[in-house]
């Protein structure tokens, strides 16, 4: 079986038949959830089954819910979760209450995706946070220290992966001086290379563990001008390999985000031959099933069979390697709530 090297979409909460086909046929490594596909816990239970049943194989379900405004689990379904600057206030006051909280925290959302089928997350969020960072990132991220943000970041991995869920490390290599929204322009960042180890420090310490990554949208003058990371070899070899030391499997952050231009098709082609090794996409700018189908199509297209470095890379991501250790969730969320009562409320 030839298994594409890319994450796609589905268009809302039941498998159409359509979908199902392309499934069959296109075999994506993985498929990911956006909130038009979240409506119950039966339902997503029963969406996770058909995609599994078209597949013929259990692949990785992604999600993002991170906690705060990146959440597509939400109440009065699911409990909220705080954003990652809570954790991080947190442990500027209490390192200790701080690291078990988010570690607590995120071992909770691991446990609601579990139940549901959902094997990874899209999280944590590991950009360091600076005076000019943009909202699109803004309290998604730990701390304006690296040191924070890493302690933190390790933290939230320890508890998805104590809950069965596999996290993805992101933005690589940084993306925390960016100061326009990726989803419509492309952030060009204008630090020294020396401010940009800073942000590049929190990724290097997490090489040894996490097992995957998701690029940034954004482009560094200091070392490849005008050239987002996600399409630029340079950046990925020298910067996310070399540098950073990573041998994750390497993911793009949305295609369908406007920062790289081109069609969907060059933008999926270019990040494939700059050493991406799967590509991600949400059609979380679309509502029609039609157009939502024709771009999982065309990012099938582009993304071609995952051999090489890249499968062995995503050999090691395997949704049976993990299983979630005991857990009291009544005692868990207490415990949880009474961690977060020292904090003040989320900003």
């Amino acid at each position: 079986m030839t298994v594409s090297a890319c994450i796609t979409s589905l268009s809302g909460p039941e498998l159409l038949p359509e979908e199902a086909g392309f499934l069959r046929a296109a075999q994506p490594w993985g498929v990911i959830l956006m909130g038009r596909s979240c409506q119950s816990r039966t339902q997503i239970q029963r969406l996770v089954g058909a995609v599994h049943a078209a597949l013929g194989r259990q692949a990785l379900i992604f999600i993002d819910q991170e906690g705060g405004r990146v959440a597509r689990l939400r109440p009065p379904i699911w409990p909220a979760y705080p954003a990652a600057s809570v954790y991080g206030d947190l442990y500027a006051r209490d390192a200790e209450a701080g690291l078990a909280a988010c570690r607590l925290g995120h071992r909770l959302i691991a446990h609601d995706l579990y139940s549901l089928g959902v094997t990874a997350n899209c999280a944590p969020v590991c950009d360091v946070r600076v005076p000019e960072t943009h909202a699109a990132i803004g309290d998604r991220a730990f701390s304006d220290d690296p040191a924070n943000v890493l302690d933190l970041a390790g933290a939230a991995l320890d508890g998805l992966e104590a809950g069965g869920v596999f996290g993805v490390v992101k933005h690589m290599p940084g993306q925390g001086r960016a100061t326009v929204d990726s989803h419509h322009h492309l952030p060009r960042v204008e630090a020294s290379q020396q401010a940009l180890e800073r942000d590049f420090s929190v990724f290097a310490g997490l090489a040894d563990r996490a097992v995957m990554g998701m690029t940034g949208h954004v482009a560094y003058d200091a070392l490849v001008p005008g050239e987002a990371v996600t399409v630029s070899p340079r950046m990925i070899s020298e910067v996310i390999r070399g540098r950073i030391g990573s041998d994750s499997l390497l993911m793009t952050d949305d295609l369908g985000m406007q920062a790289l231009g081109g069609s969907l098709l060059e933008r999926g082609q270019r990040a494939r031959q700059a050493g991406c090794d799967i590509l991600l996409h949400c059609s979380g700018f679309l509502k029609e099933p039609a157009d939502i189908l024709s771009e999982m199509q065309i990012i099938a297209e582009a993304a071609g069979a995952l051999e090489g470095e890249a499968a062995r890379r995503a050999a090691r991501v395997d949704p049976d390697v993990l299983s979630p250790d005991a857990l009291d969730v009544g005692l868990a969320r207490e415990r949880f709530a009474a961690l977060l009562a020292r904090q003040p409320a989320e900003r």
